[in-house]
C-alpha cells in the first residue's frame, strides 16, 4: 500500500516516462504536481491518500487527463501550462493549485477509473505479430480483443499499414499507420481480417461527445499527429461502427473460445496495454483458457495470442506472440514505442519467456 511520499514519487516516475517519450510539457506538469499537490481540494487529498499502487494504477495520468480536458474546454488559466508558454515551475505550480481548487468537482471523477488511452498506433505492433502468425498459419483471421476501450484497434482490418516496407490493409483507407521502422521487416505475408470483436469492462461510446473528449484528453498535448489521427479514427467508428460489448474479460474470452471456429481461419486473442489493469485472477483465467484452447487447436483451426504490453522490469513495450498447434512458447518478435511511433523488429533466435502472467 502506498503512502503520500510514494504517491508523490509516482509523479516523478511518470515525468521520466514522459521525457523518454518526447513529451516535455506533460513531463513538466508531472514534475510540478509532485510538489504542488496539497490537501486544499478533495482531488488533492484523494491523490495524496491513494491506497493502491500509483504507477500501476496510472494515477498521474488520470489527473493530468482531467487537467488536459479542462484545457481543451477552454479554461484560460491552463493555456500557458499546456502550450508550454510558461515553464517556470513555481508559476506552473501556482496555476495548477488554483485550477485544482476552482475545478475540484470536475476533476474528481477523472480519478475513478484508469486512463482510456485507446491508441490506433498500437495496431502497428499488433499487426506485426499477426504477420508472423500469417506466415505460419495462413492469411485469414478472426480477432478477439480484450480491453478494447472505444474500439479503435478493432479497426485494424480497415487501416493501411506500412511496416518496414511491408504493406497490408486496404489501399483506400483514410488512416495509414506507418511507424518509424527499426530492424528487419516483418514477414511479407497476406492478411485478411474476417472479423473483429472486442470487450471492455467500461467501453467508451464515441457516438456522443463525452467519451470522445475523454479519449482526446488522455492523448498528450504534445502529440499533434496522434491527436489528428484520433479525430480520423473516431470518425471511422462513427461512420462504420465496431463490434464492442461491455463485460468481464475472462468471462468473454472463455465464451468466445468455446464457440465453433471456422475452418481455415486463425482465431487470435489480442490486447495492448491492458494486462496490467486486470486482476491477477482474471489474468489466470484467461491464461488457462488460452492454454486449453491451444491444446485443442488443429492445423485447419489454429489459435494465436498477440499482445503489445509494457514490461516494467525492463522499461520497454514488447510484442510477444504464441501460436497453436505447436510447442513453441511465446516469442518476442518486436519492441515498440508505447504509442506505436516506432517498432523495432527483432531477429531470430527469438527470446522466449512466460509473459502471460506478468503483472
Amino acid at each position: 500500500m502506498a503512502d503520500e511520499a510514494a504517491n508523490r514519487e509516482g509523479f516523478r516516475i511518470q515525468a521520466g516516462y514522459c521525457t523518454a517519450m518526447a513529451a516535455p510539457i506533460t513531463a513538466r506538469i508531472s514534475t510540478v504536481l509532485a510538489d504542488a499537490l496539497t490537501r486544499d481540494s478533495e482531488t488533492g487529498r484523494r491523490v495524496l491518500d491513494w491506497p493502491g499502487e500509483p504507477v500501476a494504477d496510472a494515477l498521474v495520468l488520470r489527473l493530468i487527463g482531467g487537467l488536459h480536458a479542462l484545457h481543451r474546454r477552454g479554461v484560460p488559466e491552463l493555456a500557458p501550462v499546456f502550450t508550454g508558454a510558461e515553464t517556470d515551475p513555481a508559476k506552473v505550480g501556482a496555476i495548477l493549485q488554483h485550477v485544482l481548487a476552482a475545478h475540484d468537482t470536475e476533476l474528481l471523477p477523472w480519478l475513478d477509473g484508469p486512463p482510456q488511452t485507446n491508441e490506433a498506433g498500437r495496431s502497428a505492433g499488433l499487426m506485426t505479430g499477426i504477420l508472423h502468425l500469417a506466415e505460419r498459419y495462413g492469411p485469414r483471421f478472426e480477432l478477439l480483443e480484450i480491453g478494447s476501450s472505444a474500439g479503435l484497434n478493432l479497426l485494424i482490418g480497415r487501416y493501411r499499414f506500412d511496416l518496414g516496407g511491408v504493406r497490408t490493409g486496404p489501399a483506400d483507407s483514410p488512416v495509414t499507420i506507418s511507424p518509424e521502422w527499426r530492424g528487419p521487416p516483418p514477414p511479407d505475408a497476406p492478411v485478411k481480417i474476417v472479423s473483429t470483436r472486442g470487450v471492455d469492462i467500461q467501453p467508451l461510446d464515441l457516438s456522443g461527445p463525452r467519451d470522445a473528449e475523454r479519449l482526446q484528453a488522455y492523448c498528450w498535448v504534445e502529440n499533434v499527429e496522434r491527436q489528428a489521427r484520433l479525430e480520423q479514427t473516431i470518425a471511422m467508428v462513427r461512420a462504420h461502427g465496431v463490434d464492442l460489448v461491455q463485460g468481464d474479460a475472462a468471462d468473454w474470452v472463455e465464451a468466445r473460445l468455446a464457440e465453433p471456429q471456422q475452418e481455415g481461419v486463425t482465431r487470435v486473442l489480442m490486447h495492448s496495454v491492458v494486462w496490467q489493469y486486470l486482476p491477477r485472477a482474471t489474468q489466470q483465467r484467461i491464461t488457462d483458457a488460452m492454454r486449453a484452447a491451444g491444446a485443442r487447436a488443429a492445423p485447419e483451426r489454429p489459435l494465436g495470442w498477440v499482445m503489445m504490453e509494457p514490461n516494467r522490469d525492463l522499461h520497454r513495450h514488447e510484442v510477444p506472440v504464441q501460436g497453436w498447434p505447436g510447442d513453441t512458447p511465446m516469442e518476442l518478435f518486436a519492441l515498440t514505442h508505447a504509442h506505436g511511433a516506432w517498432v523495432e523488429s527483432l531477429e531470430p533466435p527469438y527470446e522466449t519467456r512466460a509473459y502471460a502472467m506478468r503483472a
